[in-house]
């Protein structure tokens, strides 16, 4: 009989709910796909739902509830810190002690969580069982890897006290070798910049990161003199006078601005360069840290392969400066490495536990399903959307369907891409994408302003065959989930123009043959496709290189700013025609926009998706 575990991660954001069938996850979504709220921290409960429905069973069916962190050990953490932090946090620890103590609070989560799974109606609760923040962090990262042994390194702001820990994995066992704890965090170190940057907390922190090329890292040096300890191991400590999270609810005061020349940036104001320099110089020291930390992994556990989690995991840069370096064979990364991947991990802890196995780390490839695990739509179903609705379509065959978007691609076009089972975790991989010509100058800029409605610096990736990678990029392994971040390869760069351009204009300098997908320090964030990982994306990328002989394409996720990816034909179709995408494929059903009826809308949409 096939043992079911479900994982859920809530309350903090990011949450999320996964279903393992003997260790292996089957499905796995984020809240925010279904309540399109995003980053939504509530419970749940349309993830589990559709993790139930879509292995055909109800809670009765299901040996064990898996939650991602234990509450009780972070309260702990939470009124260490306030007791330290006295009197100076006395405000912030007033306003935060009810949503802990309070009936149905923080410290109750367990109760909630269990209260919140009966109130669906889905059959019997199971037993419930607490697992540590990093465990799941670390159990997502090794258990669905290929390995069958590897060093596990988790690094993210903080869950309970853990900030950074190592682990050792050998076939179904983590076993952890050392951790740094709180408030000595890399995350927060990178968080408080991106809140002086004038970015959202727990969601710029990718806008610092693609902004840091514009920038010299000419901060580097205060940073590591006046902020940061690191160690040869790559353990560090922060000088926790400059930070004011600890004591209250914002990340940085007065030390930051006198160490940094003036106040915050404010949330959409004009950028400058000292923004530029900052992102650069915070994101040095971090990779500095990420190298010394994995050097010391390789060290510690004598092992050739590598894997990682945490929200850090998501900092495709410093990803790509450990692969770089050499210091392991391999490096495998979890696509949901936040903490969306955390339901997953305490799930497959559970798992492990009850005697799962991982068979397939004699294949070669991971447990992930190329990350493909959430809502799919067969053709019927979309079938039913567009002709309930009255929307004009063709309906064509796979094959037709990729050669016809494929030569609207060649001729300028943008589409959305809606095919299969949706992404799990925050990188859209060629299901709910948005794709258009990398050879185009222009559309870096126009995907960026006229259809994702955000700032004009943010980079978008190259989607490559994965045979064709290397001939574009400068990459020592393949990268199906968008994690890695190389180089061009020098046979497709430019020969570079001196214009005398700085910050923002750099982008008006074309430095490569692809230039929408390389960034203005001529590197590309890569996610390389085969036909195993991504059937319908794979056959699109092979006709547009029979169309152009080019096999890449800029991929960007399918949603504009501030909105959740896309997950229902419905979402698909309304950010298609809110706006300039040209076309869309929804399954095989192409959708083009000049035979749409006029879209209007009693209120002006964007007033309702926040900034992210």
């Amino acid at each position: 009989m096939t043992d079911l575990v479900l994982g859920i991660a809530a309350y903090y954001h990011d949450s999320a709910a996964a279903l393992v069938a003997d260790g292996v996850p089957v499905a796995a979504a984020q809240e925010e796909r279904f309540s399109r709220r995003r980053h939504d921290p509530a419970f749940p409960a349309r993830a589990v739902e559709y993790c139930l429905d879509e292995y055909g069973v109800g809670l009765d069916d299901v040996s064990a509830i898996a939650y991602y962190e234990d509450p009780r050990l972070k309260f702990k953490r939470v009124l260490s810190t306030f007791k330290g932090a006295a009197p100076m946090g006395f405000a912030s620890f007033r306003d935060t002690l009810p949503a802990w103590l309070s009936r149905g609070g923080k410290l109750h989560t367990a109760e909630t969580v269990r209260d919140e799974l009966a109130a669906l109606g889905r059959g019997r609760v199971p037993e419930l069982s607490v697992r540590r923040h990093h465990e799941s962090h670390a159990a997502s990262a090794f258990f669905p890897s290929p390995y069958e042994s590897a060093a596990v390194l988790c690094i993210d702001g903080v869950g309970e006290w853990a900030t950074t820990t190592l682990w050792h994995g050998r076939g179904t066992e983590l076993k952890p070798v050392s951790e740094l704890r709180f408030p000595h965090s890399l995350g927060l170190l990178y968080s408080a910049f991106t809140y002086f940057c004038g970015f959202k907390v727990d969601s710029g922190e990718y806008k610092l990161m693609g902004l840091a090329p514009y920038g010299t890292p000419r901060y580097a040096d205060l940073i590591r003199e006046r902020l940061i300890d690191i160690k040869p191991d790559g353990s560090f400590r922060l000088d926790m006078r400059y930070f004011e999270y600890m004591r209250g609810q914002v990340m940085t005061g007065k030390g930051f601005e006198k160490l940094f020349g003036g106040p915050r940036r404010l949330p959409e104001a004009a950028l400058t360069e000292r923004e530029f320099d900052l992102a650069a110089s915070v994101q040095e020291v971090t990779e500095e840290a990420v190298l010394k930390l994995a050097r010391s992994a390789r060290e510690r556990t004598g092992e050739s392969r590598l894997c990682l989690a945490g929200g850090v995991a998501l900092n495709c840069v410093a990803n790509g400066k450990v692969i770089d370096a050499g210091i392991f064979d391999e490096v495998w990364i979890q696509p949901a490495a936040g903490d969306a991947g955390g339901a997953l991990g305490a799930a497959q802890a559970v798992a492990m536990e009850r005697g799962a196995r991982r068979g397939h780390t004699g294949s070669g490839q991971d447990a992930m399903s190329g990350s493909l695990l959430g809502p799919g739509f067969d053709d019927a179903e979309i079938a039913a959307y567009l002709d309930a609705n009255h929307i004009p379509y063709q309906h064509l065959d796979s094959d037709t369907l990729a050669k016809a978007v494929a030569e609207q691609l060649a001729e300028g076009k943008i589409a959305g891409f809606f095919q299969g089972r949706m992404e799990f975790g925050p990188r859209a991989l060629g299901a709910r994408s948005i794709v258009g010509d990398p050879r185009n100058p222009a559309m870096q800029s126009a995907m960026n302003l006229k259809i994702k409605f955000r700032e004009s610096f943010r980079p978008f990736a190259p989607a490559v065959l994965e045979e064709d990678a290397k001939g574009y990029f400068d990459l020592p392994q393949k990268s199906p989930y968008m994690l890695v971040v190389s180089q061009v390869a020098a046979a497709q760069r430019l020969a570079a123009r001196e214009t005398g351009a700085s910050g923002l204009d750099l982008l008006k300098v074309p430095r490569s043959t692809i230039p929408a997908v390389t960034h203005v320090d001529s590197s590309a964030r890569v996610q390389t496709v085969t036909e195993h990982s991504n059937p319908a994306y794979h056959r699109l990328l092979t006709a547009f290189k029979a169309r152009t002989g080019c096999p890449v394409l800029v991929n960007t996720s399918f949603n504009v700013r501030g909105e959740p990816i896309v997950n229902t034909p419905h979402d698909a179709y309304t950010c298609f025609m809110r706006t300039n995408i040209d076309l869309l494929a929804l399954g095989n059903f192409l959708l083009e926009k000049s035979a749409q009826p006029a879209w209007s809308e009693e209120s002006d949409w964007r007033d309702e998706i926040p900034l992210d």
